[in-house]
């Protein structure tokens, strides 16, 4: 499989250098040359295979030949070692749990599938790749779990200090071995600015190889279209019309469901769920893209004001703006209106819910008004005790950590603090 930049300047590109690079020379983020449905047949008896047959047939086009299929079927192995539920709320919503991994959100997938394909370029490789990332909370914890130890592979994570929840913190600062984090005096805007900076700093990629592991990365976004089809495996056979709630930040995870309907997934819509972070919303509204400055919510991950991925769902729908208004909806929430929705879902169903999981539920509903034949599923993207504080504040019960949660909290944080891009060149360059 080739790859393209989206930027259309750039020449085209194999997969493990798209993978190695991060971005095109051109510093356009890279789409793949083609995409072939896959037989009707593999959606009709979905239901006969395991999560890991469906995610290696899923995927294999996009890596081939570059990672021989012996070496895909272990590494998507690997990846899945965990359970992807499907939770009934109602007769019209469900919601799929993507939080059952080692740091407990719906990005550790992407980012074990991305660190395995990494370590196996890098397998016969003494040059060292230096994987920076920006966090607004979960990207970095499960960025720094899956690259953890990996050969030839040093981890630079920024995240914006004090717009981190408390446990999101520990995940990402307290590894050690090659994962470093640096925490920025400013928003995941500013952090986000940095690593872009990074990668437009010739200096800086003359001395060292850069690559990303944001969504902006082909290995760590495209796997992400594995949850669609685990849901509509769970799903297909009690309901006609499903529709899928995301929420959404940098818009990685519902481009690659995107990908999925792309593939053949007989998926009916889209809902982007947003927090007061809605440039999306407004452009469905308006068809003007306004990027703005990111506003800090309780759901932090989603406090994103120019999401990277967009251009990716704009090239999927041929930059016609009807197509992408006609498989398309968004919505956008307060954080009070979010509060509301966790406290209902936890009286009414008896669950839990976390904020992000919470906006995609408050999508779900408000598509209902008009699409009252639907099944919605929304996306629980975190587990609910990474966001303690806000969590019982809102259903007045104390809630017990998990393993995973309870292994960090004792550890030692560890980072260095910066406030701005020239901090972050010395500190690579050292």
């Amino acid at each position: 499989m080739n790859y393209y930049s989206l930027n259309k300047q750039a020449p085209k590109s194999t997969f493990e250098n798209a993978v190695v690079k991060g971005l095109a020379p051109d510093k356009g983020l890279y789409f793949p040359e083609s995409i072939t449905p896959l037989p009707h047949n593999f959606f009709k008896n979905i239901d006969s295979l395991s999560n890991t047959e469906i995610a290696f047939e899923a995927i294999k086009q996009f890596v081939s030949p570059e990672i021989p299929e012996a070496v895909l079927k272990t590494i998507v192995e690997e990846t899945l070692s965990f359970d992807f539920p499907v939770v009934k709320l109602n007769d019209n919503i469900s919601t799929l749990e993507l939080f059952h991994g080692p740091t407990m959100a719906f990005k550790d997938v992407g980012a074990r599938f991305m660190a395995r394909c990494l370590g196996y370029f890098n397998k016969d490789n003494d040059n060292e790749v230096t994987v920076l990332v920006a966090t607004s909370g979960d990207t970095g914890g499960a960025v720094a779990n899956g690259f953890l130890g990996v050969k030839g592979v040093n981890v630079v994570i920024l995240y914006p200090s004090g717009k981190v929840s408390d446990i999101q913190e520990k995940q990402l600062t307290t590894l050690g071995q090659n994962i470093k984090a640096l925490e920025v005096n400013g928003t995941f805007d500013d952090c986000q600015a940095m690593v872009k900076t990074a990668f437009l700093d010739e200096e800086l990629i003359n001395k060292m190889q850069l690559t990303s592991a944001n969504s902006i990365n082909v290995a760590r976004w495209l796997p992400q279209l594995f949850y669609f089809m685990f849901a509509y495996k769970q799903l297909y056979k009690k309901y006609n019309n499903i529709v899928f709630s995301v929420p959404s930040g940098n818009f990685g995870n519902i481009c690659a469901g995107m990908m999925a309907q792309q593939l053949g997934l007989p998926i009916k819509h889209f809902i982007a769920s947003n927090n007061v972070n809605n440039v999306v919303t407004r452009y469905l509204q308006s068809q003007l893209y306004e990027p703005k400055p990111s506003i800090q919510t309780i759901s932090n991950a989603m406090d994103v004001g120019a999401p990277s991925n967009f251009i990716r769902i704009q090239e999927i729908y041929k930059n016609q703006f009807d197509n992408l208004k006609e498989n398309v909806s968004s919505y956008s929430f307060t954080d009070d209106e979010t509060k509301e929705a966790m406290l209902e879902m936890y009286n009414e169903f008896n669950y839990v819910a976390d904020p992000h999981g919470a906006v995609g539920y408050l999508g779900s509903k408000e598509y209902l008004k008009e699409n009252p034949e639907a099944h919605c599923v929304f996306l629980e993207t975190a587990h609910p005790t990474k966001f303690l504080d806000v969590v019982e504040e809102v259903i007045k019960e104390e809630q017990a950590l998990p393993q995973q949660i309870q292994e960090v909290m004792g550890k030692e944080k560890v980072s260095v603090i910066i406030s701005n891009y020239e901090e972050l060149k010395s500190f690579l360059l050292k």
